[in-house]
């Protein structure tokens, strides 16, 4: 049996590496919570996201090449056996949801079966934020648990997709309120629930991030890494990286809002 294992990025790899599963690793590095999206993952796609990504993230097209497209290479390869690594947070669902359409494009979901890996939690573990914090064996025991998934669970993730990259609040609540099974993917509801606040913007201009990031600066904390820090503690549904927030608190600064 040939095995792909889709993690959801580096910090996963560092304890995949110490567990005692075969077969071979791609490791997404895309943030698909962030920037433009479209219906088709073609070329053009990939030409908007990189040049997206170098500038907000201050990149090269060399290096998205190198960290992002030299991986999805993998994809062409015929395995029997796809297990996706994502947590529950926005960030990894929409990332999710993205992988899931990339192979609905370029294999053939009648050869391979499919399994998810979802945690929100793990036993033992307090303020879980993602897999990363885990050891190699606590991640054997979700690889012994993980989800088959199956076609009802494609078809909902090509949904999803639809009603997310609209970006707009009322289509992607009614897309939620009319789903009545999630099957599968069971942790979507709540990122999606998520993505409909942030789409909501206050009487400033400010979505919600924005909005809890300046709140958490106008209750006296002004350093940078304390900011990440209680932003994280009360949202993590949000699973943002520490160069997402950067940008949110740039745009703060920009409108003359917080100085940091």
């Amino acid at each position: 049996m040939s095995q792909l294992h889709i993690l959801n990025g580096d910090a996963t790899l560092q304890g995949f590496n110490d567990t005692g599963i075969d077969g071979d690793v791609l490791v997404w590095r895309e943030v698909f919570s962030e920037g433009p999206l479209s219906a088709t993952l073609d070329s053009v796609f990939w030409h908007e996201r990189e040049k997206w990504i170098s500038q907000a993230f201050n990149d090269t097209p060399e290096g998205y090449e190198h960290k992002v497209l030299h991986e999805l290479e993998k994809l062409s390869k015929p395995y029997t056996d796809i297990t996706l690594w994502f947590e529950f947070d926005l960030h990894c669902q929409v990332n999710m949801l993205g992988v899931m359409q990339l192979l609905q494009q370029h294999v053939d979901l009648s050869g391979p079966e499919i399994y998810l890996i979802c945690p929100d939690c793990f036993p033992g573990v307090p303020n879980f934020r993602g897999m990363g914090q885990l050891t190699g064996k606590q991640l054997e025991v979700l690889y012994d648990n993980r989800l088959h998934l199956g076609e009802y669970d494609f078809k909902l993730a090509t949904e999803a997709w639809q009603a997310y990259i609209t970006c707009d609040a009322t289509k992607l609540d009614r897309f939620i309120d009319d789903t009545p099974f999630w099957g599968g993917l069971h942790q979507l509801k709540f990122a999606l629930e998520a993505q409909v606040r942030r789409l909501q913007l206050d009487e400033q201009g400010l979505n919600y991030i924005e909005q809890k990031l300046l709140l958490i600066y106008q209750s006296g904390i002004t350093d940078r890494s304390a900011i990440c820090e209680a932003f994280w503690h009360d949202e993590a549904i949000y699973g943002m990286g520490d160069n997402e927030i950067d940008n949110y608190l740039h745009r703060l600064q920009q409108k003359g809002l917080i100085t940091l």
